[in-house]
């Protein structure tokens, strides 16, 4: 048991917290290890000429983890190459190692150059692709053109 003085404006309040060993601070996990093993997930990559984003997902949609170029430190025009966008499946690949995925479909947005090296970086983790399918968005017809000026 340890006393925590907590100040207030108007009065000093002490409250007591229960813990285990007040000697030992627990510190948070670099990657926290879900309770539930997940078998298959699905591998959401969007590349744009400007940044690479990948995020893995289990078969409901819900995000475990999630990389960028630019969370990894690349910076302006870097951030767009294919190098950057390998680091971030490599990341992605060893974050997701400890979950106890096997099979991962991918689903690739965008025509950015980070598209392959992106799925590359993750394969070399050790996981089976089962299927990859492009869903990058098609404009139809765009939107309504401007009026002409008149002058």
């Amino acid at each position: 048991m340890g006393k925590i003085k907590i100040q207030n404006k108007e009065e000093a309040v002490e409250k007591e917290i229960e813990t285990k060993n007040p000697e030992v601070k627990e510190t948070p996990a670099t990657i926290k290890i879900p309770k539930k093993k997940i078998t298959a997930g699905t591998l959401h990559i969007e590349a744009t000429f400007n940044n690479t984003k990948a995020n893995i997902t289990d078969k409901n949609g819900n995000v475990l983890y999630f990389s960028s170029s630019g969370a990894l430190g690349f910076r302006g025009a870097k951030k767009g190459t294919p190098f950057a966008a390998s680091k971030v499946g490599e990341t992605l690949g060893d974050k997701t190692l400890a979950l106890g995925i096997k099979e991962v479909d991918v689903i690739i947005k965008g025509v950015g150059p980070g598209r392959e090296p992106t799925v590359r970086g993750f394969m070399s983790r050790g996981f089976e692709i089962t299927g990859i399918r492009d869903m990058t968005p098609i404009p139809h017809n765009g939107v309504k053109a401007k009026k002409p000026r008149r002058v």
